[in-house]
C-alpha cells in the first residue's frame, strides 16, 4: 500500500480538516504536551535528589535516549498520516493486538496528563489567588479550565494549537529570565563541579534517568495530526525530533542553572518551589507571582495538548469501531472530532473532581504516574515495530535496527525502575493497575472482534480503508 500517493475516498459526509496545520501549529503540539515549564518548577528537585551535580548531564543523556525513540516513529510518521498517532504506527509492524495496546495505552496516558496538569492548573491558580488574599474551590476551577479546553479543542485545532504554543512560550521565557537573573547574581562563573561530575554515581544516574523520562512524555503527540497538517510526512518527524531537542536543551540548561543558583544539588533538592526560592533569593521575590502565573499558563497549556491528542486517538478507534461509531465522526464545520473531544473534556474533569479528598499535589502525581506507563508501552511498542515492518518491507538497514533496539533499551530503564526497587505505597500499586487495565482492554478488543469478526482483520490489514491514512511513496 506504500505505492499510493493519495487520500483513501470514503463515503463518509465529516472528517478531520486536510492540509490546515502548519509546521509551528504541529510544533505546538508537541511543545505543549512536554510543558517545559513544569520540570523547572517541579521535576528538576526530583532528578537532582539522584543525580547531584550529574543532572544537567541525565537532562543531556535522557535526549539524546529519547530521539532515537523519536527517530523510531519518524519511520512510520514518514510513510503514514493518520490521527490514530502511534495506534495506527504500531498495527502496521506489529499487528491489530499489539496496535490496539498501544492505542489503548496512549488514550490512558494523555488522559491522565490531561488530569494531572488540570488539577495542577488549580493549584497554581489558586496560588496566585493567595496574592491578594483570597482562594477559589478546586472543583470551581477544574470546571473552569475543563470548560474551557473543551471549547477551544471542540472548535479549532488549529488555534487552540497555537494558543497552546504562545502559553508555553510566555512560561517558559519567564522561567529563562529567572536563570538569567541567577548566572547574573553568581557572576556568570563555570560551575567545574558539575562539568567534571563530582560525586555522581551510575546507580544514581539510572535512578535520575527513571525521573528525567517522565520530564518528556508527550513529545510524539504531534503524530495524531498527521490527517490534519500540511505535508505531514516531512512536518510531523521534524516536530518530533525538534521539539524533544529544543525542550531537551532546555531542561540540561535550567538544571545547570539551578544548581549554580542554590550552591548545592543538596539545596536544590530541599526546595518545594525551586523557582520562587530564587526569585526570593536573588532579591526579586516579587518574580514569584509571574512564575506562578508561567507554570499556571503551562499546565493549561498541557491539559488542552493532551486532549488535543487523547481526542484523536479515540477518534481513529471509533472510526475503527472499537468504540461506538459516533465517537469516529468529525464536526461538520469544525472538522474536530467533536465527540470525541466532549468524552475526554467530562472525563478530564470528573476524575479529578472525585480525587477532591486527596491533597492536589498528591492527586497530580497520582496520576501523572499512571500516565507514564502508557507513554513507556507505546514507546517500546513503536521501537520493535519498526524493524518488524522494515524487515516485512525489506527495507531494513543497520542504523534502523540500532535505533530499534537503542529506543527499547533506553525505555526499559524506567520501566524496569517503575518495579524494583519498590516504591513506597501507593505508587508500588501502579503498575500492577496498568496491567489490569490493559487486561480489560483486550477483553473489550477480543468483545469486538467477535460480534464483527470482519473488523480485527480491517484494524490490522486495512487502515487506508478504516483510518483513511495518507500514504507516502517513502
Amino acid at each position: 500500500m506504500d505505492g499510493y500517493d493519495a487520500v483513501a475516498t470514503s463515503t463518509r459526509v465529516s472528517d478531520l480538516r486536510r492540509n490546515y496545520l502548519s509546521f509551528m501549529d504541529t510544533l505546538a503540539q508537541s511543545i505543549a504536551n512536554i510543558a517545559p515549564t513544569l520540570t523547572p518548577t517541579l521535576n528538576i528537585t526530583l532528578v537532582a535528589a539522584n543525580a547531584g551535580m550529574g543532572t544537567w548531564f541525565v537532562y543531556l543523556l535522557t535526549t539524546v535516549g529519547l530521539v532515537l525513540v523519536g527517530m523510531n516513529i519518524s519511520v512510520f510518521a514518514r510513510r503514514f498520516a493518520a490521527s490514530g498517532s502511534m495506534y495506527t504506527y504500531v498495527t502496521r509492524g506489529l499487528g491489530a493486538t499489539a496496535g490496539f495496546l498501544s492505542g489503548w495505552g496512549l488514550l490512558a496516558a494523555y488522559l491522565f496528563t490531561a488530569m494531572a496538569t488540570l488539577v495542577a492548573f488549580a493549584v497554581y491558580v489558586n496560588q496566585i489567588l493567595a496574592y491578594f488574599g483570597t482562594k477559589a474551590p478546586s472543583i470551581l476551577l477544574y470546571a473552569v479550565g475543563g470548560v474551557a479546553i473543551w471549547y477551544l479543542s471542540y472548535k479549532d485545532i488549529k488555534f487552540s494549537s497555537m494558543l497552546a504554543l504562545f502559553l508555553e512560550f510566555v512560561s517558559v521565557s519567564l522561567i529563562a529570565a529567572m536563570g538569567f537573573i541567577v548566572l547574573a547574581g553568581t557572576g556568570f562563573h563555570i560551575d567545574t563541579a558539575q562539568f567534571s561530575l563530582q560525586g555522581v554515581t551510575l546507580s544514581g544516574l539510572n535512578l535520575a534517568m527513571v525521573l528525567a523520562v517522565f520530564s518528556f512524555v508527550g513529545f510524539e503527540s504531534a503524530t495524531a495530526l498527521g490527517k490534519e497538517s500540511r505535508n505531514p510526512f516531512r512536518t510531523i518527524p521534524r516536530a518530533v525530533i525538534m521539539s524533544t531537542i529544543v525542550v531537551g536543551l532546555f531542561f540540561a540548561l535550567m538544571s545547570y542553572i539551578e544548581v549554580v543558583g542554590f550552591g548545592s544539588p543538596s539545596a536544590l533538592t530541599n526546595s518545594e518551589a525551586p523557582m520562587n526560592d530564587l526569585a526570593a533569593k536573588y532579591h526579586v521575590g516579587w518574580f514569584a507571582l509571574l512564575i506562578d502565573l508561567g507554570a499556571s499558563i503551562s499546565f493549561f497549556s498541557c491539559a488542552l495538548a493532551s486532549t488535543n491528542a487523547a481526542s484523536r486517538i479515540m477518534y481513529a478507534m471509533g472510526r475503527d469501531k472499537i468504540f461506538h461509531e459516533s465517537i469516529g465522526r468529525a464536526h461538520l464545520r469544525n472538522q474536530t472530532p467533536h465527540n470525541a473531544v466532549t468524552v475526554c473534556s467530562i472525563m478530564n474533569f470528573l476524575v479529578p473532581t472525585l480525587m477532591v479528598g486527596i491533597k492536589p499535589m498528591d492527586a497530580y502525581g497520582y496520576l501523572g504516574t499512571s500516565a507514564t506507563y502508557g507513554f513507556l508501552l507505546a514507546y517500546i511498542l513503536i521501537s520493535i515495530a519498526t524493524t518488524v515492518y522494515l524487515v516485512r518491507e525489506g527495507q531494513l538497514k543497520l542504523y534502523h535496527a540500532l535505533l530499534s533496539a537503542g529506543g527499547v533499551l533506553v525505555m526499559m530503564v524506567p520501566l524496569i525502575g517503575s518495579f524494583y526497587p519498590v516504591p513506597s505505597f501507593p505508587y508500588n500499586m501502579f503498575p500492577y493497575l496498568f496491567l489490569l487495565y490493559l487486561f480489560v482492554g483486550i477483553i473489550w478488543f477480543r468483545r469486538v472482534a467477535s460480534q464483527n469478526p470482519a473488523s480485527l482483520k480491517q484494524v490490522a490489514m486495512d487502515f487506508d480503508a478504516n483510518e483513511e491514512i495518507i500514504f507516502s511513496r517513502k
